[in-house]
């Protein structure tokens, strides 16, 4: 990952700790969850992870004590570390689950527009965010763009390359106050007609080399798919862009999934350095201390890997924010299919169930998953949308999160137990993770996380996160401290998980 510009006030305020700083860097370098896999990856690749691909067989692979990961569609992730004690079937997986997507624009199938002078770009809304914060922002691009191997030849060879420009390219400017008189009494815009992003000027564009006159003589070349065109669906200006980011010819580029970012990184806030200011909190903060984690708990001084029966998991799913039906999301069968391989599995040469069957039931039986989700801090401003005694507050803990209508999976079990991992874990404080509590008012809708679409699997699910403001806004607000609180939880769930479960017997 790159250094950012992320700066912070040295002059008598501590130092913010250094999780928060790799937290920085992390974001800024995941601007789409394209992007954050990517990221993820290295960190997993540098701690000796090795990758695994879906659509192979992965016996005679696996070993007691090995350290895998492997990716769906780019945006989806899933890691782990088997136990040294681990038989197929017979132990459980001890999975933190996270989301890689956030609210963002991403550029339709056909964005060419233009009005009055201006190239403008065709973008969709995806997910539920704060639409008026992306107003007069410095818009970058990323995602994936796919691509042919050679203009020249005769291809059939075709690569998914990422993308990210880091760079202002896009900006949807806001309505002058002169000319919208209502704009500070809740003017709500349309966002089909007055947030398409602008890219440039239509008489810059004609004086540029044209991608589209480029792309009109390799329309009938080999290696360009489909009609209608690339060329005849974008700008050429956006084809330039992407062709220069990515090393090759307007005419390589054959589709893409691009997402509209903001180019200012991520910096610490605050009087005494407690504050992260950044976009994409919800939900790259769980998928950062996940990762990290994860690695943590690894380490020859914390961990006790050697002697666990059971496997360490992360999985990082896609598309969350709008509804996790994808193949890549948190309904699609990435976890089942995990526990599943695992528990038909040959580790070190040894098979303990044949295929499925009561293997596969036992070990779902035996697993446990926190579902890791950004939570609700009260806000100063508004505290009236607070239930009073169930309310969380920025730097003072992982809040764990409650709906009885099912919104969140957490139960008196799973809430038990986790205040046992917490109390265990191993932190700055003699007492360990500090817990705070979330549920909504009576008279407010609760919004939902993976956890209660992943409990149906059977596999026992607890819902917590760390607590934020403006969640949803292309800028949002959390604690530098609750970084630690984070992963400190997570570690302990995964260092003393058997020890715990064991303890309580439910069934």
């Amino acid at each position: 990952m790159t250094n950012t510009s992320a700066s912070y006030s040295t002059s008598s305020a501590p130092a913010p700790p250094a999780s928060a700083l790799d937290f920085i860097k992390y974001v800024d370098a995941s601007p789409d969850p394209f992007n954050a896999v990517h990221t993820s990856s290295l960190l997993l690749e540098a701690a000796g992870f090795k990758k695994l691909k879906e659509s192979e067989a992965w016996d005679h692979h696996l070993q007691r004590g090995g350290k895998y990961y492997y990716t769906r569609n780019q945006s989806a992730l899933v890691a782990f570390a088997v136990g040294g004690d681990f038989t197929p079937g017979q132990g459980g997986v001890h999975v933190v689950g996270a989301h890689t997507d956030s609210p963002c624009f991403k550029l339709k199938p056909v964005t060419k527009k233009e009005k009055a002078g201006f190239i403008q770009v065709g973008v969709e809304t995806y997910g539920g965010g704060l639409w008026s914060t992306w107003w007069d922002r410095d818009l970058g691009l990323s995602g994936r763009v796919i691509v042919a191997g050679d203009a020249s030849q005769d291809c059939s060879t075709f690569h998914s390359k990422l993308v990210h420009i880091n760079r202002p390219i896009l900006r949807i400017p806001n309505l002058a106050i002169h000319l919208n008189r209502s704009a500070n009494d809740g003017y709500k815009a349309n966002v089909e007609d007055n947030m398409v992003p602008i890219l440039g000027l239509v008489s810059d564009q004609l004086n540029a080399k044209s991608a589209d006159s480029a792309g009109a003589e390799a329309e009938g070349a080999a290696g360009v798919v489909g009609t209608p065109t690339m060329q005849s669906k974008h700008h050429s200006t956006l084809l330039n862009i992407l062709a220069e980011e990515l090393s090759v010819s307007p005419e390589q580029i054959q589709d893409f999934e691009l997402s509209l970012f903001d180019t200012q990184g991520a910096s610490i806030g605050g009087a005494h350095n407690e504050f992260i200011n950044s976009a994409r909190l919800d939900n790259l903060m769980s998928c950062f201390c996940a990762t990290t984690a994860l690695i943590s708990s690894l380490t020859p001084e914390s961990t006790n890997l050697s002697t666990s029966g059971a496997i360490r998991a992360i999985c990082l799913f896609d598309n969350e924010e709008v509804g996790s039906v994808s193949n890549h999301g948190a309904e699609s069968n990435m976890l089942p299919s995990l526990i599943r391989r695992l528990a038909g599995i040959q580790v070190n040469g040894v098979r303990a169930f044949q295929g499925a069957g009561d293997g596969y039931d036992a070990a779902l039986a035996k697993s446990f998953l926190i579902s890791s989700d950004m939570a609700h801090s009260i806000h100063p401003n508004y505290t009236s949308y607070y239930e009073a005694n169930n309310s969380a507050k920025l730097n003072e803990g992982v809040v764990v999160k409650t709906n009885y209508k099912q919104r969140y999976a957490s139960t008196a079990v799973t809430t038990f137990l986790v205040r046992r991992w917490a109390r265990l874990a191993r932190s700055s404080s003699p007492s360990g993770v500090p817990l705070q509590e979330f549920s909504m008012r009576n008279d407010m809708p609760c919004g939902s996380t993976i956890g209660p679409l992943l409990s149906k699997n059977g596999i026992r699910t607890l819902d917590l996160g760390i607590p934020q403001l403006a969640m949803h806004s292309i800028r949002e607000m959390c604690g530098t401290r609750d970084v630690d609180h984070l992963i400190n939880l997570f570690e302990s769930f995964w260092e003393r998980g058997d020890e715990v479960l064991g303890s309580l017997d439910v069934d």
